[in-house]
């Protein structure tokens, strides 16, 4: 499907918090019928650009559209046209399942027996049609983020923005999440994600931001950003550091670019680097592999874990 329409377009966005910067004039758009996955460490600005969209914090510079509705100029009418998965639980613990629905649905002022058709549609669509009547204290873990998927869905919304959609579900449930969010991608549905499961993004994402220290270091195609930034295979090798430097010293007869962490040797090829598994075999342990979104994830964010 050949898509033109920029459902979001930010240009030159800005947000201090006292003299700190935490989102330094960035700029994206978001084609029509596209997932972009945001990706960064703690801190990094997904979550003040995301909420700077949805109104909930004041942006310092910079200009932002929806649908070309400037915000926040125009929040309130490009609101009808968003649907929001938040990483934390805002279920009404005193309604029931169909009731939370009903409830969110007279928010955008949809008539009764439209929201009790799209209700209907949506508890099918997430297999909660037999639970329509629980309260929410009865749902497990993974009900309750497909109960907050179905309401972001209520309005027929534009775009879809993700946050942390699966976070502590088991595998069961997140797989049951992602075949459907694969659904409507297939139907159209534009989405934001950020997301710390890196298998959820590249599964998911036709294209990535990946944001540190408020700029955006990289965007682009998963598999191309990971073939760029990182190469084709892993070695992952763990030995002495005599042993260490002569196999850094063998890698670099190939192309390859390695990295020394504590013990470890990680060699990141560029090309079929086959011909040296022959001098790992006397190594304490060693494995190879495809290299994936979690070595370009720390490839441009590093290893050093972050404080938001």
């Amino acid at each position: 499907m050949q898509v033109n329409t920029n459902v979001v377009r930010v240009e030159g966005l800005t947000k201090f918090f006292g003299s700190r910067c935490a989102v330094d004039k960035i700029s994206f758009a978001i084609q029509q019928g596209e997932c972009v996955g945001f990706l960064g460490p703690n801190g990094a600005g997904k979550t003040t650009s995301i909420n700077m969209l949805l109104g909930l914090v004041q942006k310092s510079g910079g200009t932002m559209h929806i649908l070309d509705m400037e915000v926040p100029d125009e929040q309130r009418s490009a609101k009808h046209f968003i649907g929001v998965v938040p990483q934390a639980d805002s279920l009404d613990p005193d309604l029931s399942v169909e009731e939370n629905l009903f409830t969110y649905a007279s928010y955008f002022n949809i008539p009764v027996r439209k929201a009790r058709k799209k209700s209907e549609e949506l508890l099918e669509f997430f297999a909660l049609a037999n639970r329509r009547d629980e309260i929410i204290d009865h749902l497990s873990g993974g009900q309750r983020r497909r109960l907050l998927l179905a309401r972001a869905l209520i309005n027929e919304p534009k775009l879809l923005i993700l946050d942390e959609p699966t976070v502590g579900l088991d595998p069961q449930a997140r797989y049951l999440i992602w075949e459907r969010l694969e659904i409507l991608k297939e139907q159209g549905t534009t989405m934001m994600l950020t997301s710390h499961y890196m298998e959820e993004v590249e599964r998911l994402s036709d294209r990535l931001l990946i944001l540190d220290h408020g700029h955006i270091v990289a965007q682009g195609k998963p598999q191309d950003l990971i073939t760029e930034f990182v190469g084709i295979d892993v070695f992952e090798v763990e030995g002495s550091k005599t042993e260490l430097d002569a196999l850094e010293n063998s890698f670099k007869e190939c192309k390859a670019k390695t990295e020394r962490v504590s013990d470890k040797l990680f060699a990141y090829t560029l090309e079929d680097c086959s011909r040296l598994e022959t001098l790992l075999y006397s190594s304490r342990h060693w494995i190879r592999r495809k290299a994936n979104l979690e070595d370009l994830f720390i490839k441009l964010t590093g290893r050093s874990l972050r404080e938001s």
